[in-house]
């Protein structure tokens, strides 16, 4: 009867675990789900090169809405606070702003009315070079070598304009950055160097006025970006390394460069560390601090060369329609696969290359696309856009909880 009894008590036992194992595989957290779609308040926003339609899509549920510009074939950027973008007409002269109407609260995302564009508007000659941080919207204009200031917190303010800073610089294709004690870092031409390409960097306040000369002179300078300490520009001397101290000194190009320089700076999420880029070699990292070089992806038929949302990852586009993803961290490749068709050196509209936390997207100027490809399963979805995508910007934020 004993037996009986213990035997009955063991089979009780048993049951009772398989029930909890089988309630724990139930609540079990399965992000495979999540991962699956892109964040809640993440929009992305593509121009069109023939017409002024913008394509505001909800990459959610792959659906578009459409808007119009005030000219076509406009170049398309997202402000620091992650809320605005910034459409640049080059050509025309002028600038605008659109809010995606997603406003960040550090743990959730509070909506803010409708998708829309802001009040605040730019007129200046050749409106080029494009950055925002501490609140701030900034343009470098070619045509008159001056500066382009707005403020974030005015985009709805009616009848705001952008306000001119005029360094007292020569016209030239430059470029700006932002130092975190409202200071800027700025390029300036002496016609040392025949072409547009500046050839030094000074500093100056946001009147205008000169703090610090430039210490160094370059045989060319074009791309630059900044994490608030530094300021880093490419350049054919060598990459130049700014402070909003007026210090200045170059990072060494790796050996076998010969008279490649990078063209394109790019910042990441890590403190003194930057991608560099040319087309002649690939992208390596630079860091600052310890004044390395170091190789990432090696390769002369680079199409597209992007840092994720969240600058921890870099996605590179080859011709070929290879696409590859580093791991900014490690340095790893992450993922390789063919995404999309092959693409001619030689075309004059080439796809363009965005990616977030989850999704690359890549647009199809052919076919009138927006191609989303998951980064874990590397499939690709397709969203319609207006007929001839041109350029790309991802803004909103990386986040799906609501108020």
């Amino acid at each position: 009867m004993k037996n009986k009894f213990n035997k009955l008590l063991f089979l009780f036992a048993l049951s009772a675990f398989a029930v909890s194992c089988s309630n724990d595989d139930d609540n079990h957290d399965d992000h495979s789900e999540e991962t699956a779609q892109e964040y809640k308040y993440l929009r992305v926003l593509v121009s069109d090169e023939k017409t002024t339609e913008l394509s505001f899509i909800n990459p959610v549920d792959g659906t578009a809405t459409f808007f119009n510009a005030k000219f076509p074939k406009s170049a398309l950027y997202t402000t620091e606070s992650g809320r605005f973008a910034g459409i640049i007409h080059r050509a025309d002269n002028a600038v605008e702003t659109f809010d995606s109407g997603f406003e960040f609260h550090g743990d959730h995302v509070d909506t803010k009315g409708t998708p829309k564009f802001g009040a605040l508007t730019g007129q200046s000659l050749s409106p080029t070079h494009f950055k925002s941080k501490l609140g701030e919207l900034l343009t470098f204009n070619d045509g008159d070598g001056t500066l382009s200031i707005g403020k974030e917190s005015g985009i709805h303010t009616i009848g705001a304009k952008f306000r001119t800073v005029n360094a007292g610089l020569l016209a030239h294709h430059g470029a700006m950055a932002s130092f975190k004690n409202g200071t800027y870092a700025i390029t300036e031409k002496d016609n040392s160097v025949t072409g547009t390409l500046p050839e030094k960097v000074k500093i100056i306040d946001n009147t205008g006025k000169t703090l610090f000369d430039a210490k160094l002179v370059t045989k060319g300078i074009h791309g630059n970006a900044t994490d608030g300490t530094y300021a880093v520009f490419g350049s054919a001397s060598g990459i130049l390394v700014v402070e909003s101290n007026g210090n200045q000194k170059y990072i060494a190009h790796p050996a076998d460069f010969g008279t490649a320089w990078f063209g394109s700076i790019i910042e990441t999420a890590y403190a003194g560390k930057f991608i560099g880029y040319t087309a002649a070699k690939g992208a390596y990292l630079i860091d600052v601090v310890n004044k390395s070089v170091t190789p990432i992806f090696e390769n002369t038929k680079i199409m597209q060369c992007k840092v994720s949302y969240n600058h921890k990852k870099l996605g590179i586009l080859l011709h070929s329609g290879e696409f590859r993803l580093f791991d900014l961290n490690s340095l790893q490749a992450e993922k390789t696969a063919n995404i999309i068709a092959a693409t001619a050196e030689n075309s004059t509209q080439k796809p363009q290359l965005e990616l977030t936390e989850r999704f690359a997207y890549i647009t199809s100027p052919t076919t009138g696309e927006l191609l989303q490809a998951n980064l874990s399963t590397l499939a690709v979805t397709k969203i319609k856009t207006s007929a001839t995508p041109y350029r790309i910007t991802i803004f909103g934020h990386e986040n799906s909880a609501g108020h």
